[in-house]
Formats: structure tokens, C-alpha cells, sequence
């Protein structure tokens, strides 16, 4: 295992942006990892784990050693009348294992077809679209801790799974570096079509026998037309996360705003459209520099070419109190800042 020197992250980050790691070296498993660690304690050295760098947004240098996660493989490991039991190792891309369950007809990812990054950022940000998240799907982890040097399973439970959200987010942030997945799916599916403009795809597709094959192309064919590819434009998909407002709140709002776009949630609460907050404060198709906002979906912020993190970051600042400002509404961020 080689340690470079001085490496630029350019080509391990989606939003392409240009800074340089002190260090930096790959492992392809936790015995690998653990050797590295040994040689560079994780209690003395500063340390990241990187996976596919598509939910990142590095803003300076990093002063320190980045640790590439290639650990890959997917087999079936268990299954009963209505579940497969699958497990992914953490470096597989997370869209060719999506393809991987659909192939051998393993229901319940489809919904998720074309996420950037990697199986391992799947708990860890417990990724979601179109009516599905990680937790509907999701069986145990195993993850390795950076200090203790010892491998952890993790259940749904200890997970705390919320709305991207999840242990690895907050109290366990930077302590695992997680070593794969094992996700529970159906034998026979349950489709998931109501949400956003599936049903409208798959009707444009003229699909008469619904299947998970339909439903993952459905889905590739919607986020294709309004997503920029990173590979030809830099970004990390949805910047902001969907706020969620009390039903007083969004009723206001709906008074003020008739058009606002809101889902009704458990207790009272609705969540919004942060995409559509941010277009009403005009920002869909605003671009300074090489900083934007992308034309066809306002959520998504654009590296056009040679935008540096901080540019990115202060535009995405601007937006989040625009948006206060109109509608009285705080935006997060979903996107890690490094």
C-alpha cells in the first residue's frame, strides 16, 4: 500500500473541485485499513475515509491523509420465503448495485436507481428518492472504529436512521469507516410508482406489465432529464435537504404563497420543496464564475469548471438566507463541508 504525497482530490470528488490531500493511499479491506492505521494512528493523524466523493464539498486543502474506500464484492448471504439477504462491500458503486438486485430480480432499491457515490454512503446518509430510503431496505453493517481497531455490526436500530441522517452523521462522525452492507429485499415486489413523476414516465414509456426493470428505468429517465451527469458538470446532486415545517406553519405559508409545494408528514408536520423555495428566491440558472445554480433543478448548486469550494459554499450561504428571508424558513445543507 503506497502513500502518495501531495495528491490532488480533483478526480475523487464530484463537485471537481481542485484542492490537495498531504497524503493519501487506497485500501481494499479493513486488514489493509487497519495496516495503514497502525502505521498513521488515527488518534495522532487527521484522517478521512473517502468513498465516491459525491456528497462532499471540500473547501480548503486537507492537512492530513485521505483513506480511499475500494472495498468491493456483492453476494447473496441468506434468504427465506420473502427476503434475499445481500451484502455489499462499502467501495461498490452504489448505481451498478442497484443494477446488480434488478438483474437477479431483488425488489425494493429500484426507487433508488442512479444515486451517485458509493454502498457505503448509503447509511451513512441514509439516501432516499422517490418514496424509498435506506431503512426500508436495510438489514445490518459491519464498520470498522478508527481508535478501538475492531469491527462493529450495526442493526436498523442502532443505526438511527432519520431523514439523511444516521449515527455516522452525528455522535459516531469520523469514528467508522464503514465495510459493507447487508440489505433485506423482497422476492416479490411491492412498486412504489406514486411518487413524483413516475407514474407519468412510465405511462410516456409505454410500460403495460409493471416491473422493478420499468420502475429503475422510469426513475434513470426522470433524474437524466433534470440532473446534471458530474461527470460532465461538477456537482453532488441535492444540496439542501427538504425542511419540514408545523401544518400552522405551512398553512400560513399557503395563505401567502398558494403554488407552495408541501407532502403532509406524521404529527402534523409537511415537508417542502426546498427546490421550489429556492427558485421563487430566483436562483434556478444563476451563475458567478464558475459557481451556479443549476438551470434545470434550483436544489442542485454547479461547478461549471474551475469554481473553488469556498465560492460554492458562500453561494449556497446567499441562497439559505434568501430563502429565510422570503418564506421565514431555515434550509440545511445536505452536502458534508470539508
Amino acid at each position: 500500500m503506497q502513500i502518495l504525497e501531495n495528491v490532488s482530490l480533483k478526480s475523487y470528488n464530484t463537485f471537481g473541485i481542485d484542492v490537495v490531500a498531504r497524503q493519501f493511499t487506497k485500501f481494499s479491506t479493513i486488514e489493509e485499513l487497519n495496516e495503514l492505521l497502525t502505521a498513521n494512528p488515527a488518534e495522532k493523524n487527521n484522517h478521512m475515509i473517502l468513498g465516491g466523493g459525491s456528497n462532499i464539498l471540500f473547501t480548503k486543502n486537507f492537512d492530513g491523509i485521505v483513506l480511499k474506500n475500494e472495498i468491493k464484492g456483492i453476494e447473496k448471504i441468506a434468504e427465506d420465503d420473502e427476503y434475499v439477504y445481500v451484502k455489499a462491500g462499502s467501495g461498490e458503486s452504489w448505481h451498478q448495485f442497484v443494477l446488480h438486485c434488478i438483474q437477479h430480480n431483488y425488489a425494493g432499491v429500484e426507487n433508488l436507481s442512479l444515486i451517485p457515490g458509493n454502498v457505503g454512503a448509503s447509511p451513512m446518509q441514509n439516501i432516499g428518492a422517490y418514496g424509498v430510503e435506506i431503512k426500508d431496505v436495510f438489514h445490518e453493517l459491519e464498520a470498522f472504529h478508527l481508535h478501538d481497531r475492531k469491527s462493529v455490526k450495526f442493526t436498523l436500530k442502532d443505526c438511527h436512521f432519520g431523514y439523511r441522517e444516521s449515527v455516522f452523521k452525528n455522535i459516531y462522525k469520523n469514528l467508522f469507516a464503514i465495510a459493507n452492507v447487508t440489505y433485506k429485499l423482497r422476492k416479490q415486489p411491492r412498486f412504489n410508482t406514486t411518487y413524483g413523476a413516475i407514474e407519468h414516465e412510465l405511462e410516456k414509456m409505454n410500460v403495460k406489465d409493471l416491473s422493478i426493470q420499468a420502475i429503475s428505468q422510469a426513475v434513470i429517465n426522470i433524474r437524466s432529464s433534470k440532473l446534471p451527469d458530474p461527470k460532465e458538470i461538477g456537482n453532488a446532486g441535492s444540496f439542501f435537504k427538504n425542511p419540514s415545517v408545523t401544518g400552522e406553519k405551512f398553512e400560513s405559508l399557503k395563505n401567502e404563497f398558494p403554488h407552495i409545494v408541501g407532502y403532509p408528514l406524521e404529527g402534523n408536520y409537511f415537508k417542502l420543496a426546498a427546490g421550489w423555495l429556492i427558485e421563487q428566491c430566483g436562483w434556478k440558472g444563476f451563475r458567478k464564475g464558475d459557481a451556479g445554480c443549476h438551470a434545470k433543478q434550483a436544489l442542485v448548486l454547479v461547478n461549471y469548471g474551475n469554481a473553488n469550494g469556498k465560492e460554492i459554499f458562500d453561494l449556497s450561504t446567499d441562497i439559505l438566507k434568501s430563502v429565510e428571508v422570503k418564506f421565514g424558513v431555515e434550509l440545511e445543507r445536505e452536502v458534508n463541508i470539508n
